[in-house]
């Protein structure tokens, strides 16, 4: 009988990774174009909690999914142990996602509501 048994250092599963948050990324980042353009053509009465919308998302899931199995992949090269990385690696890339979905959020309505001139670089820190 032939087994098939993955590589020890999980190197596959860090490129793959790797290639589902760029891939994702990118999708993400067209998206993301696309609403602002759609919102600079609107008037600016339009509701600002259209900002966060689906479409926008779930390439940011994708993104976080890559990056969860990215670090889940590089912990187990570290730990050697697949539950320990991954029980390490899923709150980090939650809370890490949590985080950068809020304050995107914040940015979009920001801009939204006061154009490219509301974002100053001096008031976000």
């Amino acid at each position: 009988m032939s087994y098939f048994f993955l590589s020890e250092p999980p190197y596959l599963l860090l490129l793959f990774g790797i290639l589902i948050s760029v891939a994702c990324g990118t999708a993400f980042e067209k998206v993301l174009k696309n609403n602002v353009n759609k919102w600079y053509q609107t008037p600016k009465s339009e509701n600002p909690d259209s900002v966060q919308t689906p479409s926008l998302f779930l390439p940011f899931i994708g993104i976080c999914l890559g990056i969860f199995l990215f670090l889940g992949a590089g912990l187990e090269v570290v730990i050697n142990a697949w539950k320990i990385s991954l029980a390490i690696a899923l709150p980090l890339t939650l809370i890490t996602g949590r985080l950068v979905w809020s304050q995107l959020g914040k940015l979009l309505v920001k801009l939204q509501q006061g154009g490219s001139q509301a974002l100053d670089l001096e008031d976000l820190f």
